[in-house]
């Protein structure tokens, strides 16, 4: 019976096998290298016939000088990017769902959709552009109305509004995409109803539409939470300085310089294994809570 379901539908099954094939070599296949956070990893030896020094490497993580700036640095950022850049999609696509004049909709859509397919090291470059003290638009303004120049890209403090602003601007519309399909699957005769009934547009979004967004954002909330510590590495990296890193030195950062630079791939991979630990729980942790208040979980 089950056979004769996957022949009627081989199609489906032949879509799905490339993201199949792409999940086990690249995600499952390379989990083999974990075992090497608990070794003392020698290329010249290999995985298998390095020695085991169980949790040392993750002690001395804990131990290290700059652990608590480090985590406390990833969390805050993390934090920050949640309850910042998590609900403006939400905000921007009931908004746009209420546009009536569909070639203003459209341009609307295009230009906050736009910021999504530039690359991180270009918008990074923009952003030093923009933010230069001696030659930067936003430098010129302030002159312009008789400050001095800030020194944006070289003070700690500016660090985390630049980083979350630049993923808010990058990610807001992309991210808003889902929320609008959503929206459009929302039955219409519940409006027309509503519009019978005499309800506003306000009471319409907070009645219908805001209802009908809950399972929807509450899958997309366990996936945030569940990926809080993954920060993005690349615009941390480019956008830190000597005189920022005090700000910007997050995990992500952190495992570049000490398994890349440094070469202790061993001491990396326990960083590594610890941050997805922390995903892990926290993703178990917020799935079984709004299950238990919507209903909604991921499992």
């Amino acid at each position: 019976m089950r056979m004769k379901r996957i022949l009627v539908n081989w199609e489906l099954y032949l879509l799905m096998l490339l993201p199949v094939a792409y999940f086990i070599i690249f995600r499952y296949l390379p989990m083999y290298g974990v075992q090497i956070a608990f070794k003392d990893f020698s290329a010249a030896k290999g995985i298998w016939d390095s020695p085991w020094v169980g949790f040392d490497h993750f002690v001395r993580f804990f131990n290290s000088y700059n652990f608590e700036q480090v985590l406390t640095n990833t969390v805050y950022l993390s934090v920050l990017l949640l309850v910042i850049a998590f609900p403006i999609p939400i905000i921007i696509a009931l908004m746009l769902n209420q546009v009536k004049h569909q070639r203003f909709k459209k341009f609307m859509q295009t230009s906050i959709y736009a910021p999504y397919f530039i690359s991180t090291v270009v918008l990074v470059g923009m952003v030093f552009v923009f933010l230069s003290p001696n030659s930067g638009l936003v430098n010129h303004i302030i002159k312009g109305f008789g400050g001095e120049p800030v020194m944006f890209m070289a003070d700690s403090e500016w660090f985390r509004p630049i980083y979350v602003f630049t993923e808010v601007w990058q990610t807001t519309g992309f991210s808003s995409i889902i929320y609008l399909a959503a929206l459009a699957a929302i039955d219409p005769h519940l409006h027309e109803a509503a519009v019978v009934d005499g309800a506003s547009k306000w009471k319409r979004v907070l009645h219908i539409d805001l209802p009908g967004l809950m399972p929807t954002i509450a899958v997309l909330f366990i996936l945030a939470v569940g990926n809080l510590m993954n920060i993005g590495f690349e615009k941390a990296f480019l956008m830190q300085t000597d005189i920022n890193v005090d700000a910007s030195e997050i995990i992500p950062t952190y495992v570049y310089k000490i398994g890349i630079q440094r070469a202790q791939y061993s001491f990396s991979a326990a960083i590594g294994l610890f941050n997805a630990v922390i995903n892990l729980v926290l993703l178990f942790i917020v799935n079984r809570t709004v299950k238990k208040m919507s209903g909604n979980g991921l499992f």
